[in-house]
């Protein structure tokens, strides 16, 4: 168990988002954690997280829709895209 704050949690996720390998994934993530981050819920947070894990050539195909994200992910991601005007 982490013994990480709700607030520095917050904080490591945005700083994730935004600092990506592939700018377009910081253009997408980035925003979404600013404008959504403190009002998800602790299921949508505990997905966030495992996005921030994934790979950006990866995620990019999912979130602009190339192809199609795994289903644990999908939801999150569809509402991350939408946000971020990529599709749907």
């Amino acid at each position: 168990m982490t013994t990480e704050t709700p607030e520095a949690r917050l904080k490591r996720m945005k700083m994730r988002a935004w600092r990506r390998g592939m700018k377009e994934m910081d253009l997408i993530l980035g925003p979404f954690a600013d404008r959504h981050l403190a009002q998800l819920g602790e299921d949508d947070l505990l997905c966030f997280d495992q996005i921030l894990n994934e790979n950006d050539q990866d995620l990019y195909q999912w979130v602009s829709g190339q192809t199609a994200a795994p289903a644990p992910l999908q939801k999150l991601l569809e509402r991350v895209a939408r946000d971020a005007g990529t599709h749907g």
